[in-house]
């Protein structure tokens, strides 16, 4: 039996596959049919909101769906969240071209349609373990959302609760029902 071998994030960065989400998972590659409409519409709504206001207070740096952060090493993984948003004080003067080697302070993702419960418990888990300080993950057909903190604790949040950035986002506020 020959040894699968395992990608590295600079093959990730140089690899072109159009049409398609791709991450890699200690050093496996995962690839992915685009999301639909209804995860696309939620996400850049969301996206807008959180950079209207982060923008706003400057607060720091909101990224786009599929931004890749290097989160482990050796081998490596690659996660590109729905949204992303990084502290000022965690800012780097400049930006690198490729992946950047730290996890954000918020990470958000917006269900699909292809997206296995225990998949995303395990890309969760990886987001906090690097770092993250806050985790939403939104379902567009339940209408509702999952809080995942640092510390450990949870929260689901039903259609007409309201998304709160907490220490993380200050002052940031969204009710679900505007989502949809």
């Amino acid at each position: 039996m020959g040894e699968t071998s395992l990608m590295t994030a600079e093959a990730l960065l140089r690899l072109n596959l159009p049409d398609k989400r791709s991450e890699l998972i200690r050093g496996r590659l995962v690839v992915r049919d685009p999301g639909g409409a209804r995860h696309g519409a939620v996400a850049n709504r969301i996206a807008y909101r959180i950079t209207a206001h982060v923008e706003a207070h400057a607060l720091g740096r909101v990224y786009a769906a599929e931004t890749g952060f290097k989160i482990e090493s050796d081998p490596d993984t690659v996660r590109a969240p729905d949204v992303a948003f990084i502290a000022r004080h965690r800012l780097p003067e400049v930006e690198p071209l490729g992946y950047p080697g730290w996890a954000p302070d918020l990470a958000v993702e917006v269900l699909a349609h292809d997206d296995h419960p225990a998949e995303t418990l395990e890309k969760i888990a990886q987001w906090l373990k690097a770092g993250v300080r806050l985790v939403w993950v939104v379902d567009s057909e339940k209408r509702t959302s999952r809080v995942y903190r640092a510390d450990g604790s949870e929260a689901l949040l039903g259609m007409h609760d309201t998304l709160d950035g907490e220490d993380v986002v200050p002052g940031f506020r969204c009710p679900l029902v505007d989502l949809w």
